[in-house]
């Protein structure tokens, strides 16, 4: 270890004794009063030393005073290099701050808010700009271009919005109208997929309501079927008393509210059982007092009997 390394782990003497100059230095920068004790100190390295001292102020628990006093070389003047207000270990900071896009949740949008998606968004991919030319990616590609000259069919310019006439049946125009791909972007498989994601973890097999459903949507009448790759495992709800109501749900989602619950057999009830358990006899624990031979009552011949 070199002589350099040792000093600067070493507190320079007229520096670590500099305690009043460095208390004098907070107190000039902070509120009266917000200067607390002297916590201790820590070398900076050769004759620079930094002095800590308690932080008053509400709202800054945890915060200390730091002020950092040198000498220099060959000096007996110890001099201020900066104070500040800096967090000790065990201050209460704030949180590390995240983007908007990544504190987003679904939700969170109301009335009037705007959601700007990022032009390089993974769920979207391009679709048709209604250009003669259009993205590489897009449905509508050199492909469909070689399919027009073949077919001899026409080509417009411009969105279908945009044309005076509709487009004639044939033309890249009306194809594109007809599949919906004359919007600027449309749904990658990317963003098919975590989509899908979504709504099987909200509305899928493994909920509870669907363990517990006495058969699956994709027998119930309720179920309203949706196009594309997705209406293969999802539909939409249209049973007002279901826990889905308009909602995408899996079709191997279900509910009490199935079309066919009413109608579907009943499990077999047990025989009625031979004897009535559920009866109960009562039974006197004395006899009654006309149950015997001899009446309760004594009379004139009882009497001459001898009956007691």
């Amino acid at each position: 270890m070199s002589a350099a390394t040792t000093r600067s782990r070493t507190p320079d003497r007229l520096c670590a004794e500099a305690v009043d100059l460095a208390r004098a230095a907070a107190e000039e920068v902070a509120a009266p009063g917000v200067v607390g004790e002297h916590e201790g100190m820590v070398s900076e390295g050769d004759r620079v030393v930094t002095h800590f001292f308690a932080c008053r102020e509400l709202g800054y628990r945890g915060w200390r005073w730091a002020v950092t006093v040198a000498r220099a070389s060959r000096a007996r003047i110890v001099t201020v290099d900066e104070a500040a207000l800096l967090p000790g270990p065990d201050a209460v900071l704030a949180p590390e701050w995240v983007p908007w896009s990544e504190r987003l949740r679904p939700g969170d949008m109301g009335p009037g808010d705007l959601l700007p998606t990022d032009a390089e968004d993974l769920r979207l991919e391009p679709g048709w700009s209604g250009e003669e030319e259009p993205p590489p990616n897009s449905a509508v590609s050199g492909e469909m271009a070689e399919l027009v000259e073949a077919e001899d069919a026409e080509v417009t310019g411009g969105t279908p919005a945009h044309l005076p006439t509709a487009p004639s049946r044939g033309s890249i125009t009306a194809v594109a109208e007809e599949i919906g791909m004359r919007r600027a972007r449309v749904l990658s498989r990317y963003g098919l997929h975590t989509a899908a994601d979504r709504w099987e973890e909200a509305f899928g097999a493994k909920t509870p309501m669907a363990q517990a459903a006495p058969a699956s949507c994709v027998s119930c009448g309720f179920l309203v079927p949706i196009g594309g790759s997705l209406g293969q495992a999802f539909g939409v709800c249209a049973n007002e008393f279901s826990p889905a109501d308009g909602r995408v749900v899996s079709l191997a989602y279900g509910c009490g509210g199935h079309s066919e619950a009413a109608v579907m057999p009943k499990p077999p009830q047990p025989a009625p059982p031979v004897i009535d358990e559920t009866r109960v006899d009562p039974f006197p624990l004395r006899p009654a007092a006309d149950s015997g031979s001899v009446p309760a009552t004594e009379d004139a011949s009882s009497a001459e009997l001898g009956h007691s």
